[in-house]
């Protein structure tokens, strides 16, 4: 059974834009290589909004060396990037999108949002790349609820959906470039079910609604996030209300991290070119070759 290294919880909400309140319940920071091969997860939410005629939510901003995930639980968001995709995505759906060598992109409040209002509810993950892959080309992977597989868990205990990974024989439809398990978990109040992720992965699970116990015995509430030793590959979750749970896995990228800011390099050096590259408009040049 692997065992819990500790407890976070998160702390106050800050605003990321106008259209964001989050609570941060990791970042590489603080953490460093213990949440590897994740960087941060930011939670939205859960927040109510008027409805309005000017979208809330982040203007244009750069980004380089790492992926970012939106997983939409309330709300509509929209996208726009300088490769030229975008879209929309609501409840269920899941935006996976490289920054690579360099991308520009701004996420609002859907007009359609906008315009009603409503709770929004969203989880922003960023997932770390390896040096080798730091200059990847740009790319948006829209995932929609619709392709995204179900798992019933046994015993009627819930469900799960696969975003990334696999999980009894299903495939998440997220192309990563290092094994990872994204998985959001559904379960029903008093139920308990036993899961594997590979020996030596990064394992966290951070609860979003409700209560549980972890390996049967560290109860983990809302907001909060319990990660795990590397070692060892079985773990337990036992739900004491209804909740809902978000599983990250994966292979440790044990490289060192610069981080500043948008940009997430493995020294110093690639952070002033990333800052150079920008403020030099060749973020627009990577984007489009």
């Amino acid at each position: 059974m692997k065992k819990i290294a500790g407890l976070y919880s998160a702390p106050r909400q800050h605003w990321v834009g106008d259209g964001f309140p989050v609570r941060s319940l990791f970042s590489c920071d603080s953490m460093g290589r213990h949440v590897s091969p994740f960087l941060l997860l930011d939670y939205a939410g859960p927040a109510n909004f008027e409805p309005s005629d000017t979208p809330r939510g982040v203007g244009r901003h750069p980004h380089r060396g790492f992926e970012t995930v939106t997983i939409v639980y309330e709300g509509e968001l929209a996208h726009r990037d300088s490769t030229g995709a975008g879209g929309t995505i609501g409840p269920g759906d899941v935006q996976w999108m490289t920054a690579g060598a360099g991308i520009i992109h701004e996420e609002f409040h859907s007009p359609e949002y906008t315009r009603r209002g409503g709770p929004l509810e969203v989880v922003q993950l960023w997932v770390n790349l390896p040096a080798r892959n730091k200059r990847a080309a740009p790319a948006y992977q829209h995932l929609a609820k619709k392709d995204i597989p179900v798992v019933e868990l046994p015993d009627g205990a819930g469900h799960l959906r696969v975003i990334a990974g696999t999980c009894a024989g299903h495939e998440g439809p997220a192309r990563t470039f290092t094994p990872i398990d994204v998985w959001d978990i559904q379960m029903k109040a008093g139920a308990g079910v036993e899961l594997t992720v590979p020996e030596g992965h990064t394992l966290a699970l951070v609860v979003l609604h409700g209560l549980i116990q972890a390996n049967g015995s560290e109860p983990v509430h809302e907001a909060q996030m319990a990660l795990y030793r590397r070692e060892g590959s079985r773990f337990s979750i036992a739900a004491e209300t209804d909740a809902t749970v978000l599983l990250l896995a994966g292979e440790p990228i044990d490289e060192p991290i610069a981080g500043y800011g948008p940009f997430v390099m493995n020294t110093k050096d690639e952070i002033r070119e990333a800052i150079d590259d920008f403020n030099s408009g060749r973020f627009e040049a990577a984007a489009t070759t």
